[in-house]
């Protein structure tokens, strides 16, 4: 419980605080740039960094400690740098080889790949530090490793954004400033890891025992099979990059940075705190009373998710027209933001679900799991490419991406739930696993129907969507009473939707946890 509050408190101080920049640092850069940036540049760092370490990183989930403390993982620890090395500089050429014309010809773009290469690098050198961390329950740690190197990332790209406007410079210096808010990040995260554990965790070391060798094969199971993870995480950004003019490319960046926001402040810490938490309970050999709290914290988990997600579905809809104008700049008004945004309200439920049942999953699947499991990715992403250009052909533009993820993650789900209830069978705790527990209260959903209609009727009644258009872009359409009511009516209906969710579920989970900390 102290580490999941420990990462949604880092997420959400980083993100109030950088939300505030970007508002800035959207203002400053041209829509091409930011595309640029937060779709190509992002998806060359993440290719390198999540290909080198993310199998890694799960299988020493499951190393534990011995009676006297010390970590039996061996240097296993340096093995993403080992990857990264070779893989960032066939990344860099690759990418700087094949980019689009239109791309290559900006200013800074190949001094830009080459900092971003290089703070991939210091990044994955942090990697056995940050897995040392993670092992000893140092949570703080890492809390204040990430939390200063977002704030610096930020910074520095609005800084010299800034400069680049003030000096008349006409963005010349804009993929630059985020290639150094990039690097600073790197060094920020290398700076508070040496601070806590010293120089000498840069180097391996040639006293550690030799690692089990199950994990050594896990790690290596894993990292191959997150080539094809990385393509269905990442794979909106690879069609973008090959298919979409860089001035949508910003609109749809922008947009998936606002609908990303719940991700990555409540589900990115709550997907990676249940993974720890079910790495440990069902540690081999796997006790009945394991498995029962395993089953009990998941389904809790979903069901946290599933009645958020329709409160969002009611809500959300209906209120983000009101957000828009204030949210996105002027210049992204004309871009695909709007309507993406829109689409990412009905994507954040089923990433919501995906990624609290995948998390299980990677906890407990031994290699050849993980190999059948690697088929079924390769299925899901003929799945989300054949949606993707179905819906494009339909004439729905960038949505389509987040419309094939829904799609796509709808059928990961559909597999998560078939391998979490054959691997209770197969471990005589069926029984233990009831999937009604997920779902959400029938009073809640009442509540929700009924603020579905009422909302509703208030948008058509006040003519809200028609006042948001002939208001334009700003605050101006807060001064408008009929849209200060339709706002004030969905905060009356909303806190009756979360009162009646508290009401219905909230002893429940006061009581797991309660028997959760009697155990700790």
């Amino acid at each position: 419980m102290s580490q999941l509050t420990s990462l949604i408190g880092l997420q959400l101080l980083s993100r109030a605080f950088t939300f505030l920049l970007n508002q800035g640092l959207f203002r400053l850069a041209s829509p091409g740039a930011f595309g640029t940036a937060a779709i190509q540049f992002e998806l060359f760092s993440s290719t390198i960094l999540f290909l080198s370490r993310e199998g890694v990183r799960n299988a020493l989930l499951r190393v534990k400690r011995s009676q006297d403390g010390s970590w039996k993982a061996g240097n296993l620890s340096f093995l993403p740098l080992c990857i990264g090395l070779p893989l960032a500089l066939a990344t860099s050429i690759g990418y700087a080889r094949f980019a689009a014309e239109e791309t290559r010809s900006q200013s800074g773009f190949y001094g830009g790949i080459s900092v971003y290469a290089v703070a991939a690098i210091i990044e994955l050198w942090c990697e056995p530090m940050h897995n040392q961390a993670m092992s000893e329950s140092k949570t703080h740690v890492r809390v204040r490793a990430e939390g200063m190197g977002v704030v610096f990332k930020t910074l520095s790209t609005f800084l010299v954004l800034l400069y680049d406007s003030r000096a008349n410079m006409n963005g010349a210096l804009a993929l630059m400033a985020f290639a150094a808010g990039q690097l600073s990040y790197s060094l920020c995260l290398m700076l508070v890891y040496l601070s806590e554990y010293g120089f000498s965790a840069l180097f391996p070391s040639s006293t550690v025992s030799a690692v089990d060798q199950e994990i050594s094969w896990l790690s290596w199971t894993m990292t191959s099979q997150s080539v094809i993870k990385h393509f269905l995480t990442e794979g909106d950004k690879f069609v973008l990059g090959a298919f979409s003019p860089l001035s949508d490319q910003g609109g749809y960046a922008i947009a998936v940075n606002y609908g990303s926001l719940i991700a990555r402040i409540i589900f990115q810490p709550i997907e990676e705190t249940s993974r720890i938490s079910f790495s440990r309970t069902l540690a081999p050999p796997a006790s009945r009373e394991a498995l029962s709290t395993a089953s009990q914290t998941l389904l809790t988990l979903l069901s946290v998710q599933t009645s958020f997600s329709i409160i969002l579905l009611v809500f959300g809809p209906a209120y983000l027209p009101v957000l828009l104008p204030m949210l996105l700049p002027r210049q992204y008004l004309a871009t695909s933001a709007p309507r993406v945004l829109s689409a990412w309200v009905w994507y954040i439920p089923v990433l919501a679900l995906n990624g609290g049942l995948e998390a299980f999953i990677s906890s407990v699947s031994t290699p050849r799991d993980l190999n059948r499991q690697s088929w079924w990715m390769a299925v899901f992403s003929v799945i989300y490419i054949g949606a993707a250009v179905q819906l494009y052909n339909m004439q729905l533009g960038d949505p389509s991406l987040v419309y094939a993820n829904i799609i796509n993650l709808s059928a990961r789900i559909a597999y998560a739930v078939y391998f979490v209830s054959i691997y209770f069978t197969n471990n005589n705790a069926r029984a233990s696993l009831t999937w009604s527990q997920a779902l959400p209260h029938w009073k809640l959903t009442l509540a929700c129907l009924i603020s579905w209609a009422v909302v509703g009727q208030s948008e058509r009644r006040l003519d809200v969507l028609g006042t948001v258009v002939r208001a334009g872009a700003g605050f101006s359409v807060l001064l408008n009473k009929n849209v200060l009511l339709h706002v004030g009516l969905g905060g009356v209906m909303g806190c009756v939707c979360l009162a009646t969710w508290w009401i219905t579920d909230g002893p429940r989970l006061i009581a797991q946890w309660r028997g959760r900390v009697k155990k700790d």
